[in-house]
């Protein structure tokens, strides 16, 4: 709601400005995709590796 607000005054006080933001912001959105998806990926490996590191402090703990 807060960013249509913002949108809304950017129209009043720039038209201009604001239709190329509305065209621009899908653009950006499919630019920055691919980087999200390995943002994902590397965050899936490096929770499998803290998981198989501590794994054996885990064992150890729940022995107790």
């Amino acid at each position: 709601m807060l960013g249509f607000l913002l949108w809304l005054i950017l129209f009043v006080l720039c038209w201009p400005l604001a239709l190329a933001a509305l065209i621009l912001w899908p653009v950006l959105w499919l630019l920055t995709l691919p980087f999200r998806l390995v943002g994902l990926v590397f965050e899936g490996v490096f929770e499998l590796l803290r998981s198989i590191i501590l794994l054996p402090a885990r064992l150890i703990a729940s022995r107790r």
